[in-house]
């Protein structure tokens, strides 16, 4: 479910309409962040750790409206509940995006989400029936400590999709640290939006 946005009266008007004009709209950040107690509480629960780091991500994201905004065709929406299309890894070498749905319950998202990962890997298909723009889209690179990451784009195709990477952990200082990447279109989410995004995110992850 989403609502329509009247850009003729949002605040964010001439941002969005300088912006939407590029050719590639989508700025970049690449932050770190400290994922110490978030692996310890997954080892605790007994869970996945990824999945325990991606709920976190989702939750901060649903809390934070610039997230939900998407261009559909023409117009300026904002969607009510924001989920997840995440690659997942097949023992093949190769991978399928997956959709994950979003619920503020751990214990109800996980059930889905690990459904849905077992439906990707034994199926061959590059996409899931469901594929829409009410989700974020996911990665998690757990070989490479990155500082910075780009993404393949079509400029042909218009998108609005933000896109959120994960790099690999490393003990630091007594500290479990993880670089987490985020791109987004300039016309919907601001730099400030971003900085909410990881205060929160990193205080869901802080969670004892």
């Amino acid at each position: 479910m989403y609502k329509k946005i009247d850009v003729e009266h949002w605040n964010r008007k001439e941002l969005f309409y300088f912006f939407n004009t590029f050719e590639e709209p989508y700025f970049g950040v690449t932050a770190n962040l400290d994922v110490t107690i978030a692996y310890q509480k997954s080892k605790v629960l007994q869970t996945s750790f990824f999945l325990y780091y991606l709920h976190k991500s989702l939750l901060a994201v649903n809390h934070l409206k610039p997230f939900k905004y998407r261009i559909l065709e023409n117009d300026l929406v904002q969607y009510d509940t924001i989920h997840s299309s995440a690659t997942v890894n097949r023992e093949d070498g190769t991978f399928g995006y997956s959709f994950m749905i979003f619920d503020s319950s751990y214990e109800t998202f996980l059930r889905h989400a690990k459904s849905e990962i077992d439906r990707v890997r034994s199926s061959k298909n590059l996409f899931p029936e469901r594929n829409g723009l009410d989700a974020i889209h996911y990665s998690s690179l757990p070989w490479i400590r990155f500082t910075s990451l780009s993404h393949a784009r079509r400029f042909a195709v218009q998108d609005s999709v933000p896109k959120i990477s994960f790099g690999k952990m490393m003990d630091i200082n007594g500290k479990k640290d993880m670089p987490c990447s985020i791109h987004v279109h300039h016309g919907l989410v601001d730099g400030k939006d971003v900085g909410d995004y990881f205060e929160l995110f990193q205080e869901l992850l802080n969670e004892k």
